[in-house]
């Protein structure tokens, strides 16, 4: 889908190499420039580590690209950085502000000098783009801790990075915006992503329940805040979830539990009667939840279209997908897996000589 689209990936961490990973899964020639003190921080995040001495974070996110090591204060790695500059389609960096400008390579310099290039900067904070954005602190300050957690508990987090997962997907809608809009008007544009504001937009019904109510939200543990029963319940062998979306998953629910007396309770019949006696449905559901396996209750909802799964472990979950220690978990957009992540400066000598050019002699067997 994005044969011949050249990325020059400039971030570290999580939500720009994540970004760049999802745009080389579609096709595109992404290089990865990282400083050769160490690269980026992520290759120390361990363990694990794998037996080649990679983290096993840093291999999460850095498939399908080829790696430089690239001293930007050096004048000669100054001149590789341009070059790949001039024929790049697509930059995505998360430097602090300033670093870039500081070398003239910010992107009004690089856009004024390639007007074509799609230019997006993944920040932490939208207004205050200095402070150091990391995932758990956005989780802090966009509110989701606040709803996240047991009731009456202490705030929590999310148990992914999921602010910076958000960010990087939101980054990479942002890149394919852009070069549809560069494919009518030739021109590319530059574009800000944030944790802070990809966290915030992320609220969605919660904001809006506080917006329509003018009462703050609050933590619901493994239940919903607008949906009953929606929730976390025990089973005679493990925890499943049972999560009825309307009135008419409701009525199959029961009657699949034979629960004939809240099937027969008309006070019950809609999620707004539900939601006014959470308590009794929820003690009656457990109870009766409590007398068979999962599998059992799996089988029996399944069968009248009541949406429901049991707690399955990472590694449950890994057995099934087809994931991979060296390339990390299957692509969530359609495309092709070609290359493993690069090793530090693994292809430094190869891209000063020949460019963009170090994909086509590289080819696709870097697996």
């Amino acid at each position: 889908m994005l044969n011949n689209v050249k990325v020059l990936d400039l971030s570290r961490v999580l939500a720009g190499p994540l970004c760049t990973m999802m745009l080389g899964d579609m096709g595109a020639d992404v290089i990865k420039v990282e400083r050769p003190d160490g690269g980026d921080e992520t290759r120390g995040w361990g363990p694990p580590f794998d037996p080649d001495g990679e983290s096993a974070y840093y291999l999460s996110i850095n498939r399908n690209k080829l790696g430089a090591a690239l001293d930007l204060d050096s004048t000669s790695d100054r001149t590789v950085l341009e070059a790949l500059l001039a024929d790049a389609d697509v930059v995505v960096e998360n430097f602090r502000p300033g670093v870039l400008a500081k070398r003239g390579l910010d992107a009004e310099w690089v856009r004024a000098r390639h007007p074509r290039i799609v230019w997006c900067t993944i920040a932490g904070f939208a207004d205050e783009p200095n402070r150091p954005g990391y995932d758990y602190v956005v989780q802090a300050e966009s509110g989701w801790m606040s709803v996240t957690g047991e009731v009456g508990g202490a705030p929590m987090k999310h148990g992914i990075a999921l602010a910076d997962v958000l960010a990087g997907k939101d980054a990479t809608i942002a890149v394919l915006g852009a070069l549809v809009s560069r494919s009518v008007t030739g021109e590319g544009r530059t574009v800000t992503v944030s944790l802070e504001e990809s966290a915030e937009a992320a609220l969605v019904n919660v904001a809006q329940n506080a917006l329509v109510s003018g009462a703050a939200p609050k933590r619901w543990g493994n239940a919903h805040a607008n949906l009953v029963p929606y929730q976390l319940f025990d089973t005679a062998d493990r925890p499943m979830v049972i999560a009825v979306g309307n009135d008419g998953q409701w009525s199959a629910c029961v009657r699949a539990m034979e629960l004939e007396q809240l099937a027969a309770d008309a006070e019950l019949a809609t999620n707004a009667g539900r939601l006014a006696h959470r308590a009794r449905v929820v003690e009656a559901m457990s109870a009766r939840v409590r007398e068979r396996p999962a599998a059992v209750w799996r089988e029996r909802l399944d069968a009248v279209g009541v949406p429901c799964g049991v707690v399955r472990s990472v590694l449950e979950v890994l057995e099934s997908s087809g994931a991979s220690a060296v390339t990390g978990m299957p692509m969530a957009v359609p495309g092709a897996l070609r290359r493993r992540p690069p090793r530090l400066g693994e292809h430094t000598a190869l891209i000063r000589q020949s460019g963009w050019d170090a994909f086509t002699e590289a080819g696709d067997s870097g697996l």
